[in-house]
C-alpha cells in the first residue's frame, strides 16, 4: 500500500483500509463484530462523501481515499483514472518523470488460475532480493528502465515505458488469481508489450538462479516474477498534504484472507483507534473518518454543520438506538 509523506503532527483523519471485505467468510463475519465506540463514533459524525465501484476496479477505495486525502491529483485538478494513480512518481524527487514500483513476487500456478503472492508474504531477505535485483537491473536497463533497490519488496522503476501504463494495485491481486488483474496498455501499448516480455525474462532469469535453489532448499516460496504498480508520473511537483492515519491490522489479515485475524484487529481497532478518535469528537476537536471495503469507501466528519433536518434525524436516531456499525460496513 502507498504510504506518501510522514505526518509532522496526530492526524484527525482516520483512514481505515479494509473496514469491510468482499470474501464470502468476511461477509458472514460482519454481524459478529461488536463494534461499539465505532456505532457511537458515526452517531457523533455527519456522512459528506461516498465513493462507490465495484470489486473488480484496478485502484482500490482506499488507495483512492488515501490520493484524495493527500491532495494528489492531476495537473488539472481531477482525480486520477482507475490504475493510475502514479504512487512511485509522487513519492519521488523527479515526479514528473514516469516510474513505477517493481514488486518481486511468487506466480503459484494451479489446475485452474495463477496466484500472486507478493513479497511481503515470501519473507524476502534482503540477501535474497538484492542478488535477484542485481541479476535483473541490467535487462530493465537494456529498455529504458532504471531500476534502484529501495526495500526487499519493492523496486523503484524509472523510464518512459512507464509513462500511462493502468496497473492493478497489489492490494488487488495478492492472493488472488492474476487473470482478472492482467490489463492491456491502450495509452501506452508499446510500454504494455516490453513489461510483459520483462516478466518472461524475469522468469527466466530468476528460476535459473542460485536464489532459487537456497529458497527452494528452506521451503520457502520461489521468486518467479514481479508485479508492477503505482505507474505514471505527474505534470508537476505536488504539494501534498500530511496523510491521514492508516491502521494496517485489517488490510494485513484480509490479504491473507484470515477472517478470524481480521476479527480480532476490527476489536482491538475499536477499542484503541476508534475509541481516540470518538474522545477527541466528544472533546469537540475536528475528526474525520473514512471507512473503505473493497467496492466503496465513505467519509464522515464533524467540521460540517448539520441541517435542521439532519439534527432532527439524530434525536430520532438516539431514541431508538445507535445502529450497529456492521450495518454500515455491510454496504463497503
Amino acid at each position: 500500500m502507498p504510504a506518501p509523506y510522514p505526518a509532522s503532527e496526530p492526524s484527525s483523519h482516520l483512514l481505515v483500509p479494509f473496514a469491510s471485505a468482499s470474501d464470502p467468510a468476511a461477509r458472514a463475519a460482519l454481524p459478529t463484530l461488536q463494534l461499539q465506540r465505532l456505532s457511537t463514533l458515526l452517531a457523533e459524525l455527519t456522512p459528506v462523501y461516498t465513493d462507490t465501484g465495484d470489486d473488480h476496479t484496478l485502484s482500490p477505495p482506499h488507495e483512492r481515499a488515501l490520493a484524495q486525502a493527500i491532495g494528489l491529483v492531476r495537473g488539472d485538478g481531477c482525480p486520477f483514472a482507475d490504475g493510475l494513480i502514479p504512487w512511485a512518481a509522487a513519492d519521488s524527487t523527479t515526479p514528473t518523470e514516469p516510474q513505477a514500483w517493481f514488486t518481486p513476487c511468487h506466480f503459484q500456478v494451479g489446475m485452474e488460475q495463477v496466484t500472486l503472492l507478493p513479497g511481503e508474504q515470501l519473507g524476502l531477505t534482503d540477501e535474497h532480493a538484492r542478488a535477484l535485483f542485481d541479476a535483473f537491473a541490467p535487462y530493465c536497463a537494456e529498455d529504458g528502465i532504471t531500476l534502484t533497490y529501495t526495500s526487499p519488496t519493492r523496486w523503484h522503476a524509472q523510464g518512459e515505458p512507464l509513462r500511462g501504463i493502468a496497473c492493478a494495485s497489489l492490494d488487488r491481486v495478492a492472493g488472488r488469481s492474476v487473470e482478472a488483474w492482467m490489463t492491456e496498455s491502450t495509452a501506452n501499448p508499446a510500454g504494455g508489450q516490453l513489461l510483459k516480455r520483462l516478466q518472461s525474462e524475469a522468469q527466466m532469469l530468476f528460476y535459473t538462479h542460485a536464489v532459487h535453489d537456497a529458497r527452494e532448499a528452506a521451503r520457502l516460496h520461489p521468486v518467479n516474477g514481479f508485479w508492477v504498480s503505482g505507474a505514471g508520473a505527474l505534470k508537476a511537483a505536488p504539494t501534498l498534504q500530511a496523510p491521514p492515519t492508516m491502521p494496517d491490522g485489517l488490510r494485513r489479515a484480509a490479504l491473507q484472507a484470515d477472517w478470524t485475524a481480521w476479527q480480532h484487529a476490527w476489536a482491538e481497532l475499536d477499542t484503541h483507534g476508534i475509541g481516540q478518535w470518538l474522545a477527541r469528537a466528544r472533546r469537540g476537536e475536528p475528526v474525520t473518518l473514512t471507512l473503505c471495503g473493497e467496492r466503496a469507501a465513505q467519509r464522515w466528519t464533524n467540521t460540517t454543520p448539520r441541517s435542521a433536518l439532519a439534527r432532527a434525524g439524530r434525536r430520532i436516531k438516539n431514541l431508538l438506538g445507535t445502529p450497529p456499525a456492521w450495518k454500515t460496513l455491510e454496504s463497503l
